[in-house]
């Protein structure tokens, strides 16, 4: 594997009494003199090592963390402070720059951690800022040390609207009125208050958060290989339809999933009375 000052990723074993299920990947931000700021050269890496998660089947969860007392502090302003709004070298504005830059990077950063195929738990250790915060929320679970927050001084501070996600990700599990008062007030959310709005599913002790997170990482990867995914199309499907389509939505999931391996391997377990065990992950 090559290394990189930016990011690395460990295994993590996860047998016990069960049985072998498999391996957690350990992903670690690890600028952190500048709280991880969202440079190029890291994007790129960390978009590497995802790659590597996807395609290793031996592996079943992922645990996105960070060193130092930032998770991630969003854009790399350094790069950007002596940039005035006119064109660039290549003949692009500043603003074209930094749309191209995002859709051909930044944006699909975020997309494989939400179309990853194994559970992502995000455990935020520090400040999330900026467009730090969407990607502190694009993960499954989300687990926040208690000295964390979160800010996002993009309309207060920046004139410009908070992006990565964050705005996706805040209005569906803030509402409205509490997702537009973070964006246009720039207070800092700190991670109990977060966890109590359901922005994170926990906040934890600080000396734990790494614990803690192989642990939820843990009772994940023994999850059926597709779980997941499913979850995720299910909800995506429950926010944009209506309850008459819903209901006929989950009825035709159950016409293809009752039946398959997990679901008969679920049925065996509870007869047996004992904890089912699911097979790997499939290549392909």
């Amino acid at each position: 594997m090559n290394s990189s000052p930016a990011v690395r990723m460990e295994r993590h074993g996860n047998n016990d009494d069960s049985g072998d299920s498999g391996e957690i990947a350990l992903i670690v931000l690890q600028d952190s003199a500048r709280m991880n700021p969202l440079g190029r050269p890291l994007q790129l890496r960390l978009r590497e090592l995802l790659a590597e998660v996807r395609e290793d089947t031996s592996l079943r969860a992922l645990v996105l963390t960070a060193e130092g007392r930032g998770f991630c502090v969003g854009a790399d302003l350094s790069s950007m402070g002596g940039a005035q709004g006119g064109a660039q070298a290549d003949g692009r504005t500043l603003g074209a720059q930094t749309a191209d830059n995002m859709h051909q990077l930044s944006n699909r950063l975020i997309l494989d951690l939400q179309q990853l195929p194994v559970p992502v738990v995000c455990a935020i250790n520090g400040a999330a800022a900026g467009a730090g915060v969407g990607l502190a929320l694009a993960g499954d679970v989300a687990l926040a040390a208690r000295s964390a927050y979160f800010y996002l001084p993009f309309l207060p501070r920046l004139g410009i609207v908070p992006d990565l996600g964050t705005t996706w990700f805040i209005e569906r599990r803030l509402g409205r009125a509490r997702a537009l008062g973070l964006s246009l007030l720039g207070d800092r959310l700190g991670a109990q208050q977060a966890a109590d709005w359901g922005l994170v599913w926990a906040c934890v002790d600080d000396e734990a958060l790494r614990e803690q997170a192989l642990a939820t990482a843990a009772r994940l990867a023994r999850l059926p290989a597709g779980a997941v995914p499913e979850a995720r199309r299910a909800l995506d499907h429950a926010a944009a339809s209506t309850l008459e389509q819903q209901l006929h939505y989950e009825a035709e999931r159950q016409r293809e999933l009752v039946g398959a391996p997990a679901f008969m391997e679920g049925v065996q377990a509870f007869m047996q009375k004992r904890e089912p065990v699911f097979a790997p992950r499939q290549p392909g």
